[in-house]
């Protein structure tokens, strides 16, 4: 495969922001069954290559669409997400 890794960012609400420094905060790794959910939903995607606290690679042959897709998805929710960058 040719090409690089595409990722999408994520900047979290201020209570689950990995960032932030507190234990609590783990972003997409936090303990929580919603978030647990949301990353197995995630992962399961077969362009996705590895989700971060705060970050999930995909595949360079991932399409423009699906990265549209996945971040709309994401912003969606709203409890969790405060926007979602594509890079």
């Amino acid at each position: 495969m040719t090409g690089t890794a595409r990722s999408l960012r994520i900047v979290f609400e201020a209570g689950w922001d990995p960032n932030a420094g507190a234990p609590t905060h783990r972003g997409l790794f936090a303990t929580d069954p919603r978030v647990r959910t949301l990353l197995r939903v995630l992962v399961s995607y077969p362009e996705v290559r590895f989700a971060l606290p705060d970050r999930i690679s995909l595949d360079a042959a991932a399409s423009a669409p699906l990265l549209e897709s996945i971040a709309r998805f994401l912003s969606r929710q709203t409890w969790l997400v405060r926007r979602v960058d594509i890079t």
